[in-house]
């Protein structure tokens, strides 16, 4: 067997010498390149201004040559970052589907374009890498990922990788309810699916899945099937999947596996925790090139050091992103996993949203610190933290810290207390609390998942 047929033999692509991967990426991005010289709208024009021409990027190391992507890139026209179908053959060209993430400069959805052969691509990692997933044929899948008014990446992807796996998957079928189409199911019909099907493994929004279970435990329902829970869509922290696992063993179910994935809708394929806290180790190295860039700068940062998440696709034909900055603050290593032994690349540090280091009272905070002690918690069923003017009507107002909790049934006591002293030691910012009930934090049958940090400061020169 030749080096190249070995790479695409699973499980041995996580485990090859880097040298050998990045050889294979390095092919990869040559052809990408050229494609993108000649049937990309937006990179066609970004080389040609730049004074590049697909003999300046010949491997991973020349990408530095063009500028990093932005999000405001994408989001300002999606459709530019189509590759041209016509200059495709139908097998690789043809639409498959058009999937979406939120946000675009109008508020309309972004369209992420699969083409036929990014779809086959996708199977094939789903299907030759669940040895680091956990997932196997005899698994029964609820898709916990909200029914939204368009098709959500998650949501639209699952069921390609139950396929691929050959294993069931049913739908909860939960999220807004539409007044035109009541097609929407309750958190409660959630449990009771769970139940009928006696779902194996539950997949969705980390928030969401917690949330279900604690409505399973409050029905005394009859999860003894489940054996996994895999999580996705936000950060989750350790003692968030501390409580995920402590909810699972109060329901008795058949084991306490958390299966943590990191990724995006533009991505693709996601990244995996080979165990907890260990970092997401990249699925597909032979489709995705990760890399960390300044902020400011856009240069490539060396292992370790922390900066801006950047993908490129090696492999897409559909919506192609170059140098893509996630939003997300990460470190990375290429250093073979102490834990499992593969190679490809992964992230070290948990992923910090751009948006969640913010300057209230002239002090920088990390509001993904506060996040992570208040999962901690074990009384609070849910939290909010917001940053806002002290008064709305002044334009000029200082900014205040509030908290807002809602209480586990009979935990009230002293916890606005409790938490506001270890606020006010983490991120050197006493906070105001503030009580809710948990639906008015997050309503799982409303938003898809829970809005942990809201800024509600009006822009500012």
């Amino acid at each position: 067997m030749s080096d190249e047929a070995l790479l695409f033999t699973l499980p041995n692509l996580l485990r090859q010498p880097q040298e050998k991967i990045r050889a294979l990426q390095d092919r990869l991005l040559r052809e990408t390149i050229e494609l993108c010289y000649r049937s990309h709208p937006y990179y066609s024009k970004l080389m040609r201004r730049e004074g590049l021409e697909p003999r300046h990027v010949q491997n991973c190391d020349d990408l530095r040559r063009l500028p990093p992507t932005s999000k405001h890139d994408f989001l300002a026209d999606p459709d530019a970052f189509r590759v041209n179908p016509e200059d495709l053959p139908p097998e690789q060209g043809t639409l498959w589907k058009v999937i979406y993430t939120t946000g675009t400069t109008s508020g309309k959805p972004a369209p992420i374009y699969v083409a036929a052969h990014d779809h086959f691509a996708y199977l094939y990692v789903c299907a030759t890498r669940q040895e680091l997933i956990g997932l196997n044929s005899n698994d029964r899948l609820a898709n916990l990922f909200p029914l939204t008014s368009f098709p959500m990446g998650a949501y639209a992807r699952a069921p390609d990788e139950i396929a691929a796996v050959g294993a069931s998957i049913f739908f909860a079928q939960t999220g807004r309810s539409d007044a035109s189409f009541p097609v929407h199911r309750t958190l409660d019909e959630a449990v009771q699916a769970i139940e009928r099907h006696h779902a194996t493994v539950l997949w969705g929004i980390a928030g969401f899945v917690r949330r279900v279970l604690m409505r399973a435990q409050e029905r005394s329902a009859d999860f003894s099937s489940v054996r996994m829970v895999m999580i996705t869509g936000e950060a989750s922290s350790s003692a968030m999947r501390d409580d995920l696992r402590r909810r699972m063993r109060d329901l008795c179910c058949a084991d306490t596996k958390i299966t943590n994935r990191y990724g995006s809708t533009e991505q693709g394929a996601s990244m995996v925790e080979c165990q907890d806290g260990a970092g997401f180790h990249s699925l597909a190295p032979d489709q995705v090139f990760h890399e960390v860039v300044d902020p400011q700068t856009g240069e490539r940062l060396a292992d370790g050091q922390t900066g801006m998440l950047a993908f490129t696709h090696l492999m897409r034909r559909g919506t192609l992103l170059l140098r893509y900055q996630v939003g997300d603050v990460v470190s990375l290593t290429n250093h073979t996993c102490p834990h499992c032994g593969r190679t490809s690349v992964r992230i070290t540090s948990q992923p910090v949203r751009s948006g969640d280091i913010v300057k209230i009272k002239g002090t920088l905070v990390n509001l993904q610190v506060l996040k992570e002690r208040l999962d901690r918690f074990p009384m609070l069923d849910e939290y909010q933290i917001v940053v806002q003017p002290v008064n709305s009507d002044d334009p000029f107002s200082m900014d205040e810290l509030v908290i807002r909790v809602a209480a586990a049934p009979g935990e009230a006591g002293d916890i606005g207390v409790r938490i506001t002293e270890e606020a006010t030691k983490l991120v050197h910012v006493r906070p105001r609390i503030e009580t809710a009930a948990r639906d008015d934090i997050y309503d799982p049958l409303v938003a898809a998942k829970p809005r942990r940090v809201l800024d509600r400061r009006p822009p500012r020169d």
